[in-house]
């Protein structure tokens, strides 16, 4: 019997390092994520720790869950990309005989769960793939030798409260309450909060140029499935066709998923802001307004385009459209270091509201965001709507999206002959002294341009699948 079970054990083994060949080789590396530790340890208070722990798990139906997504401050600080982790960063170096100034805490190799529900790192792959030099179970966080309240300033995110726990004690739900235990924690510090997004927001809205390697990617590729659904689209395409053509393009080139929900609305639905439900069976001769990024390892895209679905714009769609691009157009031109960022919305509004007065849609300059009643831009990177500080002024290697639209669903107050129309662009902008590139301008924007290349035939146009 005890040879059976080192058999067994041997095969899972072998199974698991053979199971590892053919994955990608361009994720971030080890020594990405140890300089952003480094740079994170250098905007921290003297006698300070941080605390930072990973995401829960969601359940999807019973006893099946989401694909599980990592907190992106987690990931991006250790490269972990496991639930029931915790990170410990020192200002300062700690212990007496061995020194160190950081501290993972991960989930525990087992074999028989791994067999279930994937590989985990364990100490030694927290070691030799991530990098660290000291790591353990997180089982042994419990007991580990740390006095929280001699130090000055304990920096730490949002508790979660909404999480389930198994009987284990050192589930995510177990390391916080020992965390809170440990550190005298009965309700959260403001000031611990506020330090931890400042320290976040002031690394994460600027763009190092290993991130920019999968930020070029993510929304290069996102941009050829957008390309490819302006060929295929037709009146009698679904929604969740559409969907599904840009779902297959992302995993085409290795992307994870996407970044969001993607939205993907016909006529009237692209009239809501966050649509989701994509289940319109036939688009007809109306806008399509797709709003889709892909995730490339952690890094999210996000672009949209408005495009005819039989292939040809209205004279009304195309006014609306030509508006929406002529204040995309005019925030381009102050896209650049030292632009407070403010200005962005605020350059978008004037256009869009002047161009409604001249079509007749509003009268009062005021009431732009009756049909225009969202923001312009915002960061992009590890979330969509990524980390930064809105009340600054761009910088330099900063991702912002440049997203002006107009929306106008059935029953405004303006001639029924604009209703349901709705349009959005949106594009991916990085920053430079004196200028901005638009990293999504592989997808075309001006409304010929769109017109052109949905005159051109799709690979998806030829698939031929049986009637069910």
């Amino acid at each position: 019997m005890k040879r059976l079970l080192l058999l067994f054990a041997f095969l899972i083994t072998i199974n698991q390092v053979q199971s590892q060949e053919n994955l990608p080789t361009d994720y971030l590396s080890k020594e990405f994520h140890k300089g952003r530790r480094e740079a994170f340890r250098a905007l921290m208070p003297a006698n300070s720790v941080a605390v930072i722990f990973s995401y829960p798990e969601r359940v999807f139906s019973k006893d099946i869950n989401y694909n599980y997504h990592q907190n992106p401050d987690l990931f991006y600080l250790a490269g972990y990309k496991e639930p029931d982790g915790v990170l410990l960063l020192f200002k300062e170096n700690q212990g007496s005989d061995e020194k160190y100034n950081e501290v993972l805490f991960v989930r525990e190799k087992n074999a028989n769960r791994e067999m279930w529900t994937g590989r985990r790192l364990g100490t030694d792959g927290a070691k030799s793939k991530l990098g660290f030099s000291t790591a353990y179970n997180g089982k042994d966080f419990k007991d580990f030798a740390i006095d929280f309240q001699k130090f000055d300033k304990i920096i730490y995110d949002k508790i979660s409260t909404d999480l389930g726990k198994d009987k284990s004690g050192f589930d995510l739900f177990g390391l916080l309450e020992t965390f809170k235990t440990k550190a005298g924690i009965t309700t959260e510090n403001e000031a611990s909060l506020e330090l931890f997004r400042t320290i976040t927001n002031s690394l994460r809205e600027i763009k190092t140029p290993e991130e920019m390697v999968l930020m070029r990617k993510t929304v290069k590729l996102s941009c050829v499935a957008h390309n490819e659904v302006m060929k295929a689209v037709g009146p009698d395409m679904s929604e969740n066709e559409a969907d599904g053509i840009h779902a297959y393009i992302h995993k085409h080139y290795g992307a994870e998923g996407e970044g969001y929900p993607p939205i993907i609305g016909a006529g009237a639905n692209g009239c809501i802001l966050h649509y989701g439900e994509n289940n319109a069976t036939k688009i007809d001769n109306q806008l399509l307004l797709m709003d889709v990024g892909s995730e490339y390892h952690g890094y999210s895209a996000d672009v949209t385009r408005t495009i005819p679905a039989n292939g040809k714009f209205t004279e009304e769609q195309k006014a609306i459209y030509q508006l929406v691009y002529d204040a995309q157009e005019e925030v381009f031109k102050i896209c650049k270091e030292g632009t407070p960022i403010q200005d962005l919305n605020k350059k978008s509004k004037e256009v869009i509201a002047a161009g409604l007065i001249k079509l007749g849609i509003i009268t009062d300059p005021a009431d732009v965001k009756i049909y225009y009643p969202h923001g312009c831009s915002h960061f992009l990177g590890l979330d969509v709507h990524d980390k930064g500080n809105y009340m600054g002024s761009l910088k330099e290697n900063m991702i912002l999206t440049v997203e002006p639209g107009i929306y106008i669903p059935a029953n405004s107050k303006c001639d029924k002959k604009w209703w349901n129309i709705g349009v959005r662009i949106e594009d991916d902008i990085l920053i430079k002294k004196n200028s901005y590139e638009n990293l999504s301008a592989e997808s075309p924007r001006k409304w010929d341009e769109i017109e052109k290349l949905a005159a051109q035939k799709s690979t998806f146009n030829e698939m031929k699948f049986p009637k069910i």
